[in-house]
C-alpha cells in the first residue's frame, strides 16, 4: 500500500513539473521587435536577446519601487550572469537622461541600460505605463513572465534557473 502511495505522489510531482514546463512553453509569446539605444550610444535589438535568458526591466529614477528593487536586480544579474543570464534596464521616456546616467554611475550597475527617449520601446512592449514593469525572456526570445511592480525574487530565481536549464 505504501509503495502505491509513494508512486502516486511521484507521478503527481512529475506531472506538475512537466505541466509547469509546458506552461512556460505554451504561455510564451515572442518579445516585440525593438532597438535599444544604450547609454554608450551602441544598440541592441530584440534579436540580440536570443540565446540568453534576459530580464528586461522598465524603470525610472523617480520610481521609489524601482530604486528599492535595483539592488535585488543587481544581485540577480550577478548570481546568474555567468550561466547565460542577462539584464537590460530600460529607462522610461520621461526620465531625464542625465538622471539615468548619474544613477547608473553612482550605483555601478553591472548590466546594460537603455534610454527610451521616444517611448517607442515601452509602447512596443505592451504600452508600459507603470514602473517597474519587468519581462523575463527565454533563450528563444519569448516572454515567459511579466511582473508589474517588484517581483518576488525567490520565485523569479526559481524561474530563471528553470529557463537556464532548458536547451
Amino acid at each position: 500500500m505504501r509503495t502505491k502511495t509513494v508512486g502516486a505522489v511521484l507521478l503527481v510531482v512529475a506531472l506538475a513539473a512537466g505541466g509547469s514546463w509546458l506552461f512556460l512553453r505554451s504561455a510564451a509569446q515572442p518579445a516585440p521587435q525593438s532597438t535599444f539605444v544604450l547609454l554608450d550610444a551602441s544598440t541592441r535589438t530584440t534579436q540580440d536577446l536570443h540565446g540568453k535568458v534576459t530580464l528586461v526591466n522598465f524603470w525610472a529614477t523617480s520610481c521609489t519601487t524601482c530604486v528599492a528593487e535595483m539592488p535585488e536586480l543587481v544581485a540577480t544579474h550577478q548570481k546568474y550572469h555567468a550561466q547565460g543570464f542577462d539584464t537590460l534596464a530600460v529607462a522610461m521616456s520621461y526620465d531625464p537622461p542625465s538622471y539615468v546616467v548619474n544613477f547608473v554611475e553612482t550605483r555601478k550597475l553591472p548590466f546594460q541600460v537603455a534610454l527610451d527617449n521616444t517611448g517607442a520601446i515601452a509602447k512596443a512592449w505592451g504600452d508600459v505605463q507603470l514602473t517597474p514593469t519587468t519581462y523575463l525572456v527565454n533563450k528563444r526570445g519569448e516572454i515567459v513572465k511579466t511582473y508589474v511592480g517588484a517581483p518576488n525574487f525567490n520565485e523569479l530565481h526559481q524561474l530563471i534557473e528553470q529557463l537556464l536549464a532548458q536547451t
